[in-house]
């Protein structure tokens, strides 16, 4: 029995190393905070703040419902802060994006847009991603 935990106990420290197979690749992440989100037909338009300008784009529906989706909405805690967006990226290229938004809609960074509105300039390209800091 104690050979037994013993072997168990060195299999643990071992395996971690073996575990791991993204040596090369690097990753990392930009955290801006949101003023509003406003969700729509195509997609989440979000405003968020660069320096000191409030600038806009546009996440679209298909990248929060893919398996492996581009985009993941997850909602604060209550008494959370602010809402945040956390936008990835792989060996210097866009990867993933994740938006931090308020669990109550009511909440006033959660917006409307009024019916008939033409989006169409914020979801341009559906693969990338360009958020300016």
């Amino acid at each position: 029995m104690k050979k037994l935990i013993i072997l168990l106990f060195l299999l643990a420290l071992v395996i971690p190393v073996f575990a791991q197979n993204n040596a090369n690749e690097v990753m990392y992440y930009v955290n801006v905070p949101v003023e509003r989100i406003f969700p729509s037909s195509q997609g989440y338009i979000v405003q968020y703040r660069s320096s000191s300008i409030v600038r806009t784009i546009g996440i679209p529906n298909e990248w929060f419902t893919e398996a492996a989706g581009k985009a993941d909405l997850v909602y604060l805690p209550t008494g959370s802060d602010w809402p945040t967006m956390s936008v990835f990226y792989k060996n210097g290229e866009f990867s993933h994006i994740r938006l931090y938004a308020h669990r109550a809609k009511s909440h006033w960074t959660w917006g409307s847009i009024p019916m008939g509105t033409d989006l169409s300039r914020f979801f341009v390209d559906g693969e990338s991603f360009d958020v300016k800091y």
